[in-house]
């Protein structure tokens, strides 16, 4: 068993959850409850096969073997029922930098580009710095704190300014949405109608919580493939996400063409030699290692909602169905950020994300990453009760 209860020293480390505050506009010495990425160690297969790899001594340019993507096809196809070839596979440093090839790719300057806010901010960012138009379907938040697509809006957006692209987030970050296939195919179907190519990013599809099934966009339905690309990667899953690889899967060749002469013009061409041999290890040996981390990651969720409903009922957990990405609604205590950043960062000592990030949709929210020993989960929440208790006097 591993041990998800260490904790682990990652300041001095030049680690951008734990190194960079004042750079960043925070004060030291915060919990950093922030950006996606895990404190804890990878598995042991992936940390075993870097050591044979550094211990090898040569780091030449790297390319990936036939074993690698069968290795990244078996993953899919075992986990998810997927099965795809593996010359549809086009291996790039992030799913971030492959969100921005597609829309360089499959869009014009001036042309929409739609998503669905609140969303990962750099969905908003790689459109708006490649002089696209953001096109926002907003999530509609309905009375039982469960969030939904509206999709006669959805459908409107996309006839009414013509777009060509859509952003899918699945699983759903920062609301923690894993659509069910139904949702995914009336998403798909409006897509197909209207000639509008998807780009699903499932990044978080190896975290699910019980009761939820993440659903792979392009398997859902005859063609639905051939109108996707699928962004995929090992990062989220077993905390690489130093080591810059993911994998992108485009089974329509004119598409792929097309997303691989924008990816020429950045002039990258090999992954790196960590990123290849991680990955392949991960896949390869860390299953079990995944299933125990997403066992101790529910009860560090199940720590979360126990304590807001005992400690801070003030704060309302969005019930997530998958990612270890989770979302308060604080509404009830702060108006804007700026009373957040009081409560959050100045009483309570911690660093999230605020809401806003995602979209003013997000305002009053904040997004905090559970992916931590449960000891530093315990004291963040407990600095948490306390700083609103003094909030609310």
């Amino acid at each position: 068993m591993s041990d998800f209860d260490r904790v682990l020293e990652r300041r001095n480390t030049d680690s951008l959850k734990y190194d960079f505050a004042a750079a960043r506009g925070m004060p030291e010495g915060l919990i950093p409850l922030w950006v996606a990425d895990m404190d804890f160690s990878a598995p042991e297969p992936v940390r075993e096969a870097l050591s044979r790899a550094v211990s090898h001594g040569i780091f030449g340019y790297t390319m990936p073997r036939a074993d690698y993507y069968d290795t990244v096809t078996e993953w899919f196809a075992r986990r998810y029922g997927y099965a795809f070839r593996r010359e549809h596979i086009v291996t790039t440093p992030g799913i971030v930098f492959a969100l921005a090839m597609a829309v360089r790719a499959f869009t014009g300057e001036g042309d929409g580009v739609l998503i669905q806010r609140p969303v990962y901010y750099p969905f908003t960012e790689v459109i708006s710095d490649n002089k696209r138009r953001i096109i926002n379907s907003p999530l509609i938040l309905n009375a039982a704190g469960r969030y939904e697509t509206d999709f006669d809006d959805f459908e409107r957006q996309i006839v009414e300014n013509d777009v060509r692209l859509f952003l899918l987030c699945s699983p759903h970050n920062p609301i923690g949405r894993v659509w069910s296939a139904a949702e995914l195919e009336r998403v798909g179907d409006i897509c197909a109608r209207h000639g509008c190519v998807v780009v699903s990013d499932e990044i978080h599809c190896d975290f699910t919580y019980p009761g939820a099934k993440h659903t792979m966009f392009p398997s859902i339905k005859e063609g639905f493939a051939k109108n996707c690309v699928l962004c995929t990667a090992p990062s989220k899953s077993f905390n690489l996400a130093g080591l810059q690889i993911s994998n992108i899967v485009i089974s329509n060749s004119t598409l792929r063409r097309a997303f691989k002469a924008e990816i020429a013009k950045t002039g990258y061409s090999q992954p790196s030699l960590p990123g290849v041999v991680a990955c392949k290890a991960a896949y390869g040996s860390g299953g079990a290692w995944l299933d125990e981390l997403k066992s101790y990651i529910h009860g560090n969720l199940n720590l979360l909602r126990d304590f807001l409903r005992e400690r801070i009922p003030q704060i309302k957990l969005i019930e997530p169905e998958g990612t270890y990405l989770i979302w308060l609604d604080m509404r009830e205590i702060v108006k804007n950020a700026a009373d957040a950043r009081r409560l959050i960062v100045e009483k309570a000592g911690l660093w999230l994300d605020d809401g806003t990030m995602f979209g003013s949709e997000g305002e009053g929210f904040q997004r905090i990453n559970i992916a931590c020993p449960r000891s530093v989960l315990r004291e963040a929440l407990e600095n948490l009760a306390a700083a609103v208790n003094c909030f609310i006097k």
